[in-house]
């Protein structure tokens, strides 16, 4: 199979061996046009493991948040233990690891679907947690006080009082989170996962045009991530007018 690295040192060859003054790079995008349906089925397949990521990812953070916050020590360290290890090893060693070890020892086999969501909601789930964490311990305890006065429990005085006002200010982080995810999902190409940059990947080889391919791909990237950037910095004003201070 030829890599692109292959192809840009095929093309750099050419343009070095050719005789004559040295060649000027004549730019095509015309095979960009042919397959640009393979490029937008990539970028379905890269928007549907981000938010498949997050639609799991969230509320597992949460629940970890809420086991690294408890006052038990056999609640607050396993979950501690877990958080830091998912937030500290590279997520392609954890990608591997799921698709290539986990069917080894549960004999079950793993396609590159699953094992990129399980990956990506697991390790998304450990950032969500340090957000939840934050959002909830930036609430003054006069507000747990107030609850406890009025006869809710922990568990009502969080979900009634703490949460909906730890969310408001989390939201930003969950949007940059997000952002983050995103582009840390290019690394499911390396399992053959059909996503934008594997896609990319597949019509520069079969081209031999790999500046114009990916810069079509980085394109692509900019401007959904930068549209959400600009989402994200829009609310961060907002919240600030209000007098919201934002969790990072």
């Amino acid at each position: 199979m030829i890599h692109v690295t292959q192809v840009f040192s095929f093309a750099s060859a050419h343009l070095e061996n050719s005789e004559g003054p040295p060649l000027i790079y004549e730019w095509d995008f015309g095979v960009i046009l042919q397959d640009f349906d393979l490029l937008m089925l990539g970028l379905v397949n890269t928007l549907k493991i981000t938010g498949l990521a997050l639609i799991f990812g969230v509320p597992l953070g949460l629940f970890l948040a809420l086991l690294r916050l408890s006052s038990t020590a056999l609640l607050r360290w396993p979950a501690s233990f877990i958080i830091e290890f998912l937030r500290t090893t590279p997520p392609i060693a954890q990608l591997f690891w799921f698709y290539f070890a986990l069917p080894m020892m549960v004999g079950v086999e793993i396609n590159p679907f699953s094992a990129s969501v399980l990956t990506f909601s697991l390790q998304s789930s450990a950032f969500f947690a340090e957000v939840f964490r934050g959002g909830i311990v930036s609430i003054s305890s006069g507000q747990w006080e107030a609850a406890k006065a009025i006869g809710m429990s922990r568990n009502q005085s969080l979900r009634r009082i703490i949460l909906p006002q730890a969310v408001k200010r989390m939201i930003p982080a969950f949007l940059e989170r997000a952002i983050e995810l995103m582009k840390t999902t290019t690394l499911v190409g390396t399992i053959s996962y059909a996503d934008l940059l594997y896609q990319a990947n597949n019509i520069a080889q079969e081209s031999y045009r790999p500046l114009e391919v990916f810069t079509i791909a980085a394109a692509i990237y900019f401007v959904i991530i930068f549209i959400c950037s600009l989402a994200v910095r829009r609310l961060e004003r907002r919240l600030g007018r209000s007098g919201e201070t934002t969790v990072h």
